[in-house]
């Protein structure tokens, strides 16, 4: 069995802050983190928020009430230009460019530029317009499920592979389910569709993490599943690694201390790289699931093993008992399973103390 590699998404997000200056020295930072791809958000701000809409309460922390969300939105927008230059610019460094759609006009964008795969953020678990139309792009999908119930979770699953299966037909939930329930519909999912367990606050705390969540989503669904993390550190990423997860997701910045709404819930770039080194670490340890002797292991076998000696002087011809024997190190001789077959055999030879039995 290959080891696993795991996908590693730095999420870059919109801690650019309007910049695309700032928004390609993120790219360079995951790159010499060794991160396989940068994610961005690909959106136009009057379509994603109204003017009624208000903060989450971790933007409003970090960015004070003084603007709505949506002019919060609107100063954080990249344009179709700025998301061609970012993408060449990955090309260049060999990483590879994401971005995360919030509406169909926004995802239609990404298609047409040529990414790989599409990531759908946790809030757009329940849109099932955007759902359709990521199923109906044909592309590699991940899919975050923060805030979602595992019916949600399935309920999304249907209307993407309607989306594929039915690009022409007329959507319900009837047809999501029925889409869900085709083989074609399961087979295609699980080819193409990761999801990605998540915890949606910022920072979230460790012990709703529910990493266990990310297993049961697998075993039910059969599609493979990673984690978006947004905890303070490494170690709920390691852990997610550690139980399969096939990605990993962490939101990166230049500086926490930047104005923003995620750059406190976010990693800097030394620190991307100690989680790159850490799940690589990981996935070296997970090794290949067959129990066998380490070649680490192999020369410390005879020191640590034990054989079958001579507990008291044997003499040749003579029948051996359970007093005569014992087991002691080295392991170099007749293994203690033997024991048995030792005991009542005729010496053939002499034996002083400590002699490995070799009859």
């Amino acid at each position: 069995m290959a080891r696993p590699h795991t996908f590693v998404i730095a999420e870059a997000g919109v801690n650019h802050n309007g910049s695309l200056e700032r928004a390609h020295q993120l790219v360079d930072a995951a790159a010499d983190a060794g991160a396989d791809a940068v994610k961005f958000q690909t959106f136009k701000a009057d379509r994603l928020a109204s003017a009624a809409a208000p903060k989450a309460a971790y933007q409003a922390r970090e960015t004070g009430q003084g603007e709505s969300q949506l002019q919060m939105l609107r100063a954080l927008e990249l344009s179709p230009d700025a998301h061609a230059a970012l993408m060449s610019h990955c090309d260049e460094r060999g990483i590879e460019f994401l971005s995360s759609p919030f509406d169909e006009d926004s995802l239609a964008l990404l298609v047409k530029l040529g990414v790989k795969r599409l990531k759908l953020g946790s809030g757009e678990l329940t849109n099932a317009p955007i759902l359709i139309a990521a199923g109906k792009s044909g592309l590699r999908l991940l899919v975050s499920t923060g805030m979602a119930t595992t019916d949600e979770v399935e309920d999304a699953l249907g209307a993407i592979s309607f989306g594929h299966l039915s690009p022409s037909a007329a959507p319900s939930r009837a047809a999501f389910t029925q889409a869900w329930a085709a083989d074609a519909g399961r087979a295609w999912a699980r080819a193409n569709v990761t999801l990605l367990h998540c915890t949606t606050e910022y920072p979230s705390p460790a012990d709703e993490a529910n990493l266990r969540a990310m297993v049961t989503m697998r075993e039910r669904f059969g599609v493979a599943c990673g984690y978006s993390d947004h905890t303070v550190g490494h170690s709920v990423c390691l852990a997610a690694v550690a139980l399969g997860a096939t990605v990993i997701e962490k939101h990166l910045t230049l500086d926490r201390h930047l104005p923003g709404p995620d750059h406190k819930a976010s990693i800097e770039p030394v620190d991307l790289k100690r989680l790159v080194n850490g799940i690589r670490t990981v996935e070296e340890a997970l090794g290949d699931g067959v129990k066998m002797p380490a070649p680490a292991e192999i020369p410390n076998m005879a020191v640590a093993r034990k054989s079958i000696v001579a507990a008291k002087p044997i003499a040749k011809g003579e029948r051996i008992t359970a007093d005569h024997v014992t087991v002691k190190r080295p392991g170099t001789g007749r293994s203690p399973f033997e024991l048995w077959e030792v005991i009542g055999s005729i010496a053939t030879r002499d034996y002083h103390i400590d002699d490995l039995i070799d009859a």
